[in-house]
């Protein structure tokens, strides 16, 4: 696990690249690997690592080459079936002088060309410089775990894990109109876009390709949602499946030449990575749980049945969270605006697992392969609301529910009531955004005019994926939607910054690319059966697992946002979003932020997502921003191809 960056120049007259451009591009992402620095410069293009070791202690430094030196990697990720590679290619003639994953980069690059993405399986960015046809290949894992940026400007193209290497390049930090419409939106900005108006996220499952000065995306792999026919297998047979599938998921993120354990929440999906890692391992392995003080916000016992069942070495934290001691550490790490406020209790958990281990195994990518989201039960209660008279569902419903007092426990009764009325009576597709949508379209024409331009477009990231698998059962639609966008651009971004801000790899075995094929062709009956979600999953894990932890009230890793808002996280939000600083920041309506505010101080309305997203913007504008954002079109300095389904 580490962090990448590099640099190629596209135009003949462009100065040359150095070691010491590309090593003030690894200066910022020194947390992402403390252990040691690498880089290559051959006045055309450099490439550069911060790497954190993993595999391979003693000689596994990057970048690495082929054997004559004209092939050149780095990789920020890990290569679980290296082994297996690194033979077939020995076989094939290739010599090694490393026994790192790494290695078998430049060797597959050899053989196949731009190609040899496909053969891998892990979780990477790989930048690929091949010397002697200047060429430069960068490649995204096919889910997303790994982040992988780029920006096309000024004659040279520059990349990185993180925004902050390409803006120590000097790449401009004009913001993106439409990225922040985005972000209003969703409280994270979906890929392809980034903040800045000169960078660009590569999507999952693709590859870039930049050779004689032009520059063009292909996508590589995408999720096959075609379902297997009802009746191939029983259910038995699929509960077989999802646990043989995943054990050898597992196996292969056992890997390690350091500590290892696993992020243990309490929940089915965390649980079940428990057992079935304590199954292959056949003895006690580490498991961390933190406890942050509200009852309706903590699972720690059901954490701790399942750490007891399996003789866990478990370690619980009871951590008393000071969000205003945390907001410039996140504000660091989050290197463009982002405002999941699991990202706390991320960073805590990662934070005290990284004193004892240096790899852990979470949970990540259960909820959108067997429909664990409260939004799937949501849009199967919209069929039945969308029959009821119209005085009830168009009147009397959306009266009460409007009329129920706001609480601020976790997931309460009015807040899931008024979230689904939002959705209710829209088409499936535009049901799903407005369940998950943070600012809607007349808030942000309120908020902030700069957005007015792209009104309507943040949903277009959805809608994208919706026609992309228009044929599907809807069930099916959602969990693509999910897979694309809300996993990798808010899920794994969260998990990828908080566990590598801690240098901490995290592993995802759910996400392993032959385990979800597997997952995906399981028929949507067994995922949710009526209004049982994960139902094949439970069921699979049914004599392995705590009932209580099958079948309790689903509880997430989220945080009291509504009620520190109102308390520990009021100085903030005063020094913040006050009347002056929304004034001298030129983006937001100060006068509508104000009523926003008081509102929700009030406890008229909910508004603490709204907030947090604003706060976390504040903070980022001040520590990233720093440049007025342009309402004219989006653009880069060259074309870039697209090539696939993008």
């Amino acid at each position: 696990m580490c962090g990448i960056c590099g640099k190629l120049n596209l135009d003949d007259g462009a100065p040359p690249v150095t070691g010491r451009i590309i090593r003030a591009m690894c200066e910022p992402i020194f947390h992402r690997g403390p252990d040691d620095e690498g880089i290559y410069a051959d006045g055309t293009a450099g490439i550069g690592i911060r790497r954190l070791s993993i595999i391979d202690l003693e000689t596994g430094g990057q970048p690495i080459h082929n054997e004559n030196g004209t092939v050149w990697t780095v990789i920020n990720g890990e290569l679980y079936n290296f082994k297996e590679l690194r033979r077939a290619l020995q076989r094939k003639g290739h010599r090694f002088y490393t026994n790192s994953d790494a290695e078998v980069v430049p060797h597959l690059y050899e053989e196949y060309g731009e190609d040899f993405v496909e053969h891998l399986n892990g979780m990477f960015g790989i930048a690929v410089w091949d010397s002697r046809t200047r060429t430069l290949v960068l490649a995204r894992d096919r889910i997303g775990i790994k982040p992988l940026h780029y920006s096309v400007e000024n004659g040279s193209l520059v990349f990185g894990s993180e925004l902050k290497s390409m803006l120590a390049a000097g790449m401009r930090r004009d913001i993106n109109p439409r990225a922040l419409s985005d972000y209003l939106s969703y409280n994270y900005i979906p890929a392809p876009r980034t903040i800045f108006r000169a960078a660009r996220k590569i999507e999952p499952g693709h590859i870039l390709i930049a050779h004689n000065g032009t520059v063009r995306l292909k996508q590589y792999w995408d999720l096959p949602m075609d379902p297997d026919p009802d009746g191939l297998h029983s259910e038995d047979e699929y509960c077989e499946i999802i646990r043989e599938s995943l054990k050898a998921s597992i196996r292969r993120r056992l890997m390690s030449d350091v500590p290892l354990g696993v992020f243990l929440s309490g929940g089915v999906d965390s649980g079940t990575i428990v057992a079935l890692c304590s199954e292959l391992t056949g003895g006690p392995i580490r498991t961390f749980t933190i406890d942050f003080g509200d009852k309706s916000f903590s699972e720690t016992n059901k954490a701790r049945m399942v750490a007891t069942r399996y003789h866990t070495i478990h370690r619980e934290k009871a951590v008393e969270m000071r969000p205003l001691e945390i907001l410039p550490k996140l504000a660091t790490l989050l290197d463009e605006p982002f405002a999941d406020s699991s990202a706390i209790p991320t960073y805590y958990v990662a934070k005290m697992a990284r004193e004892d281990v240096t790899v852990a195994l979470g949970g990540d990518g259960g909820d959108e392969l067997f429909a664990g989201y409260h939004t799937y039960s949501a849009g199967k209660l919209n069929r039945i609301y969308a029959n009821l008279p119209r005085f009830i569902s168009r009147g009397a419903l959306p009266r009460l529910v409007n009329m129920l007092p706001v609480s601020h426990t976790k997931v309460s009764f009015d807040l899931k009531a008024k979230s689904f009325m939002r959705g209710a009576m829209h088409d499936p597709a535009r049901a799903h955004f407005m369940w998950k949508v943070v600012f809607d379209e007349q808030q942000k024409a309120k908020l902030c005019p700069l957005t007015r331009e792209a009104r309507g477009e943040s949903f277009d990231a959805m809608r994208r994926y919706f026609e992309q698998y228009g044929a599907l059962d809807r069930l099916r639609q959602w969990q693509f939607v999910d897979t694309k966008i809300y996993l990798p651009d808010d899920i794994l971004t969260k998990v990828d910054r908080m566990t590598m801000g801690n240098s901490l790899e995290g592993r995802v075995p759910f996400l392993d690319h032959e385990f979800a094929e597997t997952a995906a062709r399981i028929p949507s009956r067994l995922k949710m059966k009526f209004f049982s979600k994960k139902y094949i999953l439970k069921r699979a894990m049914k004599d392995r697992l705590p009932r209580e932890v099958l079948y309790g009230k689903k509880q997430g890793f989220s945080v009291p946002m509504a009620r520190w808002i109102r308390g520990e996280l009021h100085p903030a939000v005063r020094r913040y979003l006050n009347t002056a600083a929304i004034r001298n920041g030129g983006i937001f309506d100060a006068k509508y932020v104000g009523e926003m505010i008081e509102a929700h101080n009030a406890m008229h309305v909910d508004y603490s997502r709204n907030i947090w997203g604003l706060l976390m913007f504040a903070l980022w504008y001040e520590e990233y921003g720093k440049a007025t954002p342009q309402p004219a079109a989006e653009s880069a300095a060259r074309p870039v191809e697209m090539i696939g389904a993008t």
